[in-house]
């Protein structure tokens, strides 16, 4: 029988793990097109897909929690997006064969999101990654979203695995905030979903890596220098 992994990688789902966009963007464009709308180009929706969304209502429908009706159409956008959320998702190219080859280096892996684990699990599902990750955990899952550190510290509950053994990957503040704050080693991701004017580098996350080509080389780093 192998070991049990005492390191692990966890992934922020969308704009760091799978490409979640062009299905967040359809579901608030549906929502423009029944209002009477022209649809928005997804360049202008991807940026905020990492708020999910209270992001795509933000662009798309110009409204914010403040708002009375928010409530019900955050619900309806939801339902949309949940009738559609596997349409055009898929993960980025060459992320399938980095999470075998974390696998094959001897440590477990995950998915922390702040997208709500109903959604997230399922999503997930479809995506039938081999191997599996051995937890998912959403941004309802601990009762509080990221960038509290508790969602982070249910996946090392659930994975067995202390947090200074882990590694964190983000594609925003939230994330690289949380991975801190739960002592863990981070690595921010420049190709994920960033607002205009974010500076990545102002996350102070222990790595960048501009593309997914170069997380294996980082992950390896934070392993070898005894950061995780």
């Amino acid at each position: 029988m192998s070991a049990r992994p005492d390191r692990a990688v966890l992934f922020d789902l969308d704009g760091t793990l799978l490409h979640t966009a062009p299905d967040l963007a359809g579901a608030v464009n549906d929502m423009r097109v029944e209002r009477g709308l022209e649809p928005l180009p997804l360049s202008e929706l991807e940026p905020l897909c990492s708020y999910g969304g209270r992001g795509m209502l933000g662009r798309g429908l110009d409204l914010t929690p403040d708002d009375a009706e928010y409530a019900a159409t955050f619900d309806a956008f939801i339902e949309r997006y949940r009738a559609r959320m596997t349409r055009d998702t898929h993960p980025y190219e060459g992320i399938r064969e980095l999470v075998r080859a974390i696998v094959g280096d001897g440590c477990a892996w995950g998915v922390v999101t702040n997208k709500i684990e109903a959604l997230a699990t399922p999503l997930m599902d479809h995506m039938a990654f081999d191997p599996a990750p051995g937890c998912v955990v959403g941004g309802d899952s601990a009762g509080v979203p990221k960038p509290d550190p508790a969602p982070l510290y249910l996946a090392c509950e659930r994975i067995g695995v202390a947090p200074a053994r882990c590694i964190y990957i983000g594609d925003s503040d939230r994330d690289i905030d949380a991975g801190r704050a739960a002592g863990m080693a981070t690595i921010g991701v420049a190709y994920g979903y960033i607002p205009p004017g974010d500076d990545i580098h102002g996350w102070q996350a222990d790595r960048v890596g501009a593309r997914v080509a170069d997380l294996a080389g980082l992950i390896r780093e934070l392993k070898d220098h005894g950061s995780a």
